[in-house]
């Protein structure tokens, strides 16, 4: 039985295990898909807003080009941390449930593996990492489950030539604008908001304004998207409804963890904000034994824990679990 399952290998669940391998607890980490699997799905030229160092893991260095990491020097960096730590990951099986054994006094991890094979880990601690890009946010409106309506933005190529329009005012949409109207596509911008966000990268702003003040791209601001048809979206705007022709449409809307997940392991969640409820000093949630790490601990608000501040939760994670290791065998 091991000390310890991490559920997850994005960056938080990997310093979970940095910290657990450092202080020799046996422990394994459990990922349903590819390591930092978030990464891998941000747009393939995206470049992060933080400097290396803030995203580096067990004292590698992270060397990167310029002063901003790419999403691809990301994906190496996490590569090399994994394999040069030989971490104990586990890619490409899906955790189906959790359940506690008090005989055993731990838990039964029940997996299955991407060629449907079922697996049993035991563990005496859990660690829910599992952070929030699997649960994008639904604008909950007529047509959001069309073919040709997407929640994610990978790379602009496929727009060639396409009327395209974005939901959203962050990030994700103002670069998703800027890639699409450089590679020839038609695009339209709804906003609920009075303007774009002022948490746009620095390096992002200039361009994406440029383009709204060119009127470059047609953008709806104080608006909401109604319902999505075949060919068109209906716009609520300032000055009344609208139809806006389109061929896609990309919802990009944030996202938020999967507290349903964490419910079924008993975790109990504050209503009005869906932190799950949990030690500030250790990370362990009411039911013992179970502890939450990254993305998953900010409940609603995925904007106010990253990879920088999430990894250091990771040492005060080990450190709980290795102390109830330590009296366990005392």
């Amino acid at each position: 039985m091991f000390e310890a399952c991490i559920i997850g290998a994005g960056p938080c669940g990997l310093a979970v295990s940095v910290e657990l391998k450092r202080r020799s607890i046996p422990h394994v980490v459990i990922e349903k898909s590819c390591i930092v699997s978030t990464i891998y799905r941000f747009p393939t030229q995206m470049v992060f807003n933080s400097t290396p160092e803030r995203l580096e893991l067990g004292e590698i260095p992270f060397y990167t080009e310029r002063a901003k990491p790419t999403r691809m020097e990301a994906m190496t960096y996490y590569r090399t941390v994994v394999e040069r730590l030989q971490l104990p990951v586990r890619q490409y099986e899906e955790v189906i449930s959790v359940e506690r054994d008090r005989e055993l006094q731990g838990f039964r991890i029940h997996s299955r593996t991407l060629s449907g094979r079922t697996l049993e880990t035991m563990a005496s601690s859990v660690v829910v990492a599992t952070g929030y890009f699997d649960q994008p946010n639904m604008l909950g409106v007529p047509g959001e489950d069309l073919p040709h309506v997407s929640h994610y933005y990978r790379d602009a190529h496929p727009y060639y030539g396409q009327r395209v329009v974005i939901i959203g005012g962050t990030n994700s949409a103002a670069e998703a604008a800027i890639d699409l109207h450089r590679i020839g596509a038609q695009v339209t911008l709804v906003h609920r908001g009075a303007a774009m966000s002022d948490k746009i990268k620095p390096w992002v702003k200039p361009d994406i304004q440029s383009l709204i003040d060119k009127q470059a791209i047609d953008c709806h601001f104080r608006s909401r998207v109604a319902a999505i048809c075949a060919d068109h979206v209906r716009v609520e705007t300032p000055g009344g409804p609208l139809d806006v022709p389109c061929d896609h449409v990309l919802a990009l809307t944030g996202y938020h963890p999967d507290t349903s997940f964490l419910e079924k392991l008993g975790v109990q969640i504050a209503p009005e904000t869906g932190i799950p409820v949990h030690d500030e000093a250790t990370y362990e949630t009411n039911v013992p034994g179970i502890y939450v790490a990254g993305v998953v601990v900010s409940g609603f608000d995925a904007n106010r824990i990253f990879i920088e501040n999430g990894r250091l939760q990771a040492p005060c994670i080990a450190d709980a679990i290795a102390s109830r290791a330590g009296a366990r065998v005392s």
